[in-house]
């Protein structure tokens, strides 16, 4: 039996195109791009290009756009290398990604409410920056998520830009774009932020490879050092094939948008409604109108998330309960209990994510082995 696919947003499946895209960066164009000789030049004239495509999706010049190992590094890059330059506060919702949330916490930054849609609380992040502002502090940086990993949940990053610039002029905005790409047209988040991060294998490119956009030119310092790689940003011997498979994945991501977005939330409004009908005692975490197509975030009364899991996973029905970095964690997820979901309701968490390779045969099996795995365990 094949595998049904319901965690796009851990990772999805990558696309042919991009698979087609590497491979004569492992065979043909082997040569490491900081040489000097032409077949150098040659793997550098590829993330040339590469940065063209990806800078014009993302609406933004070429020589902002920072190519990385993952997510996690651009945003660990962001925050570390602006509290490196300035000093100064890191400040983010508690909704965060741990790529961003460790790192604000670490550094002994403030962490901000958010709703029970799980958005920041505008009024509680102005009340925040004024706060270290009268304790003759400066706020650094600020990172709010475009898109929540775990809940869907779309902020509106302009809006929270306008509070940031009102209230710590100085302070860049960073956003953690990486659940982004794949719904929201990048090109109207990117004008209102100083920092963007995505993650390749969120788009159907590969794993190994992260984009940080620094707007204006070099806005924080290096996370890595070394080589000079990337003007003087990030240090290291280039993925090649990488960068170009995922500039394609990237740019086929932006071609389709428009028609995947309303086929995809017509599948994930067809399974959440199926599980409502199906079962007692499912609430749907997020509503639909405040999150992307591809999220069908429930929590399902009577069971645990870990159980559930186990039984999908020896029917070859592929879900989680959380991030997927926080897999294994027996404690309810951090961002239900910021969203003021009660640990009993948390406890039944369950993530379903669509995405681009997803099928009315998928949704169909999914319903059905979901359904009968809760009336299993609640026996």
């Amino acid at each position: 039996m094949s595998v049904t696919y319901l965690d796009h947003a851990a990772s999805t499946p990558m696309r042919p195109e991009a698979v087609a895209a590497m491979l004569p960066f492992y065979d043909q164009v082997y040569a490491n791009p900081s040489g000097s000789h032409r077949f150098a030049r040659q793997a550098r004239k590829a993330i040339d290009e590469a940065r063209d495509r990806v800078a014009e999706v993302l609406g933004c010049r070429p020589n902002e756009v920072v190519f990385t190992g993952c997510g996690t590094e651009s945003d660990n890059m962001a925050i570390t290398g602006a509290l490196a330059r300035s000093g100064g506060v890191a400040m983010c919702p508690a909704v965060e990604h741990h790529a961003v949330l460790e790192v604000v916490e670490r550094s002994g930054g403030v962490i901000v409410g958010v709703d029970g849609s799980g958005r920041v609380d505008l009024d509680g992040l102005a009340s925040a920056l004024d706060a270290v502002a009268a304790d003759s502090g400066h706020v650094s940086i600020v990172s709010v998520m475009a898109v929540n990993n775990e809940v869907g949940t779309v902020t509106d990053i302009a809006e929270v830009a306008r509070v940031v610039r009102r209230h710590a002029p100085d302070a860049l905005l960073h956003t953690d774009a990486v659940q982004a790409a794949s719904w929201l047209d990048l090109r109207d988040v990117t004008p209102h932020v100083d920092l963007l991060a995505l993650s390749a294998h969120k788009f159907g490119g590969p794993k190994g490879v992260g984009i940080l956009v620094e707007r204006g030119g070099p806005k924080v310092d290096p996370l890595i050092v070394g080589g000079g790689q990337e003007r003087e940003r990030r240090s290291g011997t280039h993925n090649v094939a990488g960068i170009v498979a995922a500039a394609e994945a990237l740019v086929l991501t932006d071609a389709e948008r428009a028609d995947e977005q309303p086929r995809v939330e017509a599948l994930r409004n067809r399974l959440v409604d199926g599980l409502l009908a199906e079962l007692d005692g499912v609430i749907e975490t997020v509503p639909r109108a405040d999150k992307v197509a591809g999220s069908a975030h429930v929590c399902i009364a009577g069971i645990e998330s870990e159980a559930l899991l186990f039984v999908l996973d020896e029917a070859d029905v592929c879900a989680s309960a959380a991030s997927a970095c926080a897999s294994g964690a027996m404690e309810p997820s951090h961002v239900l209990a910021a969203m003021g979901v009660s640990r009993d309701v948390a406890l039944g968490s369950l993530r379903l994510s669509l995405g681009h390779t997803t099928t009315d045969a998928d949704v169909d099996r999914g319903l059905d082995v979901i359904s009968a795995a809760v009336r299993r365990l609640r026996r």
